[in-house]
């Protein structure tokens, strides 16, 4: 079994609980009450999932495109986000197209955390939806 693989299924072994769903899939779903509360996280990185040199409110808005695609595929409702950012050039611009994919989907920034690193960007995004059983 390659080290992968081998991650893999002790992150599995973790995952016990049905809200995990086995990590077979993107999202956490957790009922309470009539309703499912829908939870899922990516993470984007530098020279993996974007270009060092694309242009970084694109960078927002697949971030958060990816996080309420995974939400909606899910019959549920986004109800906001957490952002996760590393700081370095070009912020503004990332936070122009952040403002922007926030206003388009109509989805508010809820919070999240802001750090400084040195090496390939990152940003990661946690998106919350609600759907009704």
């Amino acid at each position: 079994m390659t080290t992968e693989l081998a991650l893999i299924a002790a992150l599995r072994a973790l995952a016990g609980t049905p809200e995990a769903r086995g990590l077979m899939d993107d999202a956490a779903v957790l009922e309470i009450g009539g309703e499912k509360l829908v939870l899922t996280l990516d993470t984007m990185v530098e020279s993996v999932h974007f270009l060092p040199g694309d242009p970084p409110e694109d960078i927002a808005w697949k971030l958060v495109a990816v996080n309420a695609s995974d939400v909606s595929a899910k019959g549920a409702e986004p109800l906001g986000v957490l952002v996760s950012h590393m700081l370095g050039d070009g912020d503004e611009h990332f936070v122009a197209g952040l403002d922007d994919v926030l206003e388009s989907y109509d989805v508010p920034l809820f919070g999240g955390d802001t750090i400084s690193a040195e090496g390939r960007r990152a940003w990661g995004c946690t998106a919350i939806g609600r759907a009704t059983s």
